[in-house]
């Protein structure tokens, strides 16, 4: 129990720190949504009783800049499928002379990044309509992380459960080749607010991204506390619209 205080009152002057910084700071002020993005991203928004499949994130070597690499030295392509085969099955192949680079840049080049995998579990994502607001509510899978979040479908405000608000900015489209996501578009919330009076705050992150395969990810990813109790957690889940 003393443990678990002492938790809460440090992520409570975390977020109080953290609220300061950004008040503190000349924050640009985010534009509201013009009534095309207004429509697009009620477009991309989940729908009550949504099908969605639960998403993680996964290790994954990438090999995208070392394929670059190899390939401009004129290295081995023998050597560099080989590293690729490894990388496939999540080893990292031992450093090969071949590749006419350096141990000290394979080892820079070839690095672990996350992904996005299927969990191979559904669900129907819980959503009510409260007036122009759509609610967020919860169910098995979901660990109550996105309960009570609401976004307001004309102006894009997000509002969650800890009584704190922000306005969308766009995600542009990804278009580096070691890019994680392939983003067509998208919208960003961050969020942050702190109370300590109340004991109430949150430091959190909700992006939904339409991928280039016509998939959308709704990520939410918060530390939150309400009444000094402290909840932390991410979701992540995909769905086709």
């Amino acid at each position: 129990m003393l443990k678990t205080g002492m938790k809460a009152a440090r992520t409570l002057l975390f977020l109080v720190c953290s609220a300061v910084l950004v008040w503190s700071q000349a924050v640009e002020v985010v534009p509201p949504l013009t009534a095309g993005n207004v429509s697009r991203l009620a477009a991309l928004l989940p729908l009550p009783g949504q099908s969605a499949t639960l998403l993680e994130k996964r290790p994954s070597l990438s090999t995208v800049g070392l394929q670059t690499r190899v390939l401009r030295v004129g290295g081995s392509p023998e050597a560099l499928y080989q590293v690729i085969v490894s990388a496939s099955k999540g080893v990292r192949a031992p450093y090969d002379p071949r590749l006419g680079i350096t141990e000290e840049e394979y080892r820079q080049y070839l690095v672990f990044q996350s992904v996005l995998a299927s969990t191979g579990r559904t669900l129907r994502l819980p959503l009510t309509r409260d007036g122009v607001r759509m609610v967020f509510g919860n169910t098995s899978g979901l660990n109550g992380v996105l309960e009570g979040v609401s976004i307001n479908l004309r102006t894009g405000e997000m509002r969650g459960p800890e009584g704190y608000s922000a306005l969308p900015t766009l995600v542009p489209p990804s278009t580096a080749p070691d890019r994680v996501l392939d983003v067509r578009s998208g919208f960003q919330w961050k969020v942050i607010g702190s109370d300590a009076t109340a004991g109430n705050g949150v430091k959190g992150t909700l992006n939904l991204l339409e991928l280039g395969s016509g998939l959308i990810v709704l990520n939410y990813t918060r530390t939150s506390m309400i009444n000094r109790k402290l909840a932390e957690g991410e979701i992540i889940v995909g769905y086709e619209r």
